[in-house]
């Protein structure tokens, strides 16, 4: 993933797609994508896992970049990345309980070790102190609990002797492209059916350098409903902001953040987020029309931080009550308050009080005549009031209800529509 201190604009530039590799892109049709992805729009919520030899030093994902760790020490690390039995159980149980439908693993970050068999190196859990596979752990676990498959794979690698200088020796990108080609191809055939191939960092080559075009061609004959991400630097099925979300105009799009500040596992990276803000971001994603990608970093052994079960468990008890508001949604125009936020199913307005005001809860601006109206967690109805300007839902508790977030079920006459400026620009004023 992306770090602080790796240029950004140069980042910006990997992940974007050429236009002329976006001309060239064009393996399926928009009626096949439509098909592909109808699982992953209903999905909305799915867990990301950022595992590898970096969790052992504990200090960031890219810890061996960052602090100039030379191969030969770093890849001693695989001697100490001994994980306990089936660790993929716990994240697979945790991201059903937390309400997510799909995992997104590395199977190999930039750090360049593989966590699947390979043919291509002995730099693989299979052939290190691990001595198994932990790709065929986690899609065994991931299954087991009706979650849909994803690998994260990283382009950029360190480790490689070709990583770097395949930049200005072809001998060198034609070894290092045919190895990269190559672990795709075993991620695509060795693992049954697969659900999202989520590539990162492309450095340090172009797309026409990746053969990208060929290599997803390659992974879309063999896994037919797979969805591929843009970070091959071709456009594919989806968009990736990280650490922020940020809707695409026109394209389907993932925002993709962490619990804490870290990737990776970090022991002493204690900026955990609350399960309220985590569910604020998944809000906001949803009503945007996008998903919401959440990271845990598992320790070396693999048990997942406490905090990160902590959070995820909150979260997962809210959307036991109020999953409806947030799968299978279709984008909201209603946006403007500063204490909630809103989510839609057709004509359904949901309204996510996440700053609970007292005993009466107002939306400016609504267009749509409301119909009835309940809170979402417990069916109670509510009483409200409508006017031109705001409706007004009364005989509220003085205290929210719900925790973290206390969600009202708006139905309404049409899609709920808002306008603003309406009320800025019409509302009665006092007299001169």
């Amino acid at each position: 993933m992306y770090h602080p201190s790796f240029n950004r604009r140069q980042y910006l530039k990997l992940v974007s797609a050429a236009p002329a590799a976006a001309s060239a892109m064009q393996t399926t049709t928009d009626e096949d994508r439509v098909r592909r992805m109808k699982w992953w729009h209903e999905a909305r919520f799915g867990m990301f896992i950022h595992w590898g030899l970096y969790s052992v030093l504990g200090r960031h994902e890219w810890a061996m970049e960052q602090e100039g760790i030379p191969v030969a020490e770093y890849e001693k690390l695989a001697a100490r990345f001994k994980p306990k039995p089936a660790p993929a159980r716990e994240w697979a149980a945790l991201a059903k309980k937390a309400g997510m439908k799909y995992m997104v693993m590395t199977s190999k970050h930039h750090e360049g070790f593989c966590h699947f068999n390979t043919a291509t190196t002995s730099y693989c859990a299979p052939k290190q102190a691990a001595s198994r596979d932990l790709v065929k752990e986690y899609v065994d676990a991931a299954r087991a609990e009706g979650l849909r498959v994803g690998f994260y794979y990283s382009l950029m690698d360190w480790h490689h002797p070709d990583g770097a200088r395949c930049r200005e020796d072809e001998q060198a990108r034609r070894r290092f492209v045919d190895y990269i080609h190559t672990h795709v191809r075993e991620l695509m055939t060795n693992y049954g059916k697969i659900d999202i191939l989520w590539y990162d960092v492309a450095w340090p080559l172009s797309p026409e350098g990746w053969e990208s075009v060929k290599m997803n061609q390659m992974v879309r004959k063999l896994q037919p409903d797979v969805i591929i991400n843009n970070r091959s630097r071709v456009p594919e099925d989806f968009d990736t902001p990280e650490q922020r979300i940020q809707a695409s105009q026109g394209r389907n799009w993932e925002a993709c953040m962490t619990m804490n500040d870290s990737w990776g596992y970090h022991n002493a990276d204690d900026a955990w987020k609350s399960p309220k803000q985590c569910l604020r971001n998944l809000i906001t994603c949803s009503r945007q029309g996008g998903n919401y990608l959440l990271n845990i970093g598992p320790m070396a052994d693999g048990s997942v931080p406490p905090e990160s079960v902590r959070i995820l468990s909150a979260v997962g008890a809210w959307l036991d009550k109020n999953g409806q508001a947030i799968y299978d949604t279709d984008p909201c125009q209603v946006g403007r308050s500063n204490y909630m936020s809103f989510t839609r199913k057709g004509n359904t307005l949901y309204a996510h009080v996440h700053f609970w005001p007292g005993s009466v809860v107002s939306i400016g601006g609504l267009k749509s005549k409301v119909l009835s109206a309940k809170l979402l967690a417990s069916g109670a109805p509510v009483k409200f009031h409508q006017e031109e300007f705001r409706v007004q839902f009364t005989g509220l508790p003085a205290a929210a209800p719900d925790s973290p977030i206390t969600t009202l079920a708006i139905e309404c006459d049409g899609e709920p529509r808002q306008d603003m400026d309406n009320v800025r620009i019409n509302r009665p004023r006092l007299k001169a």
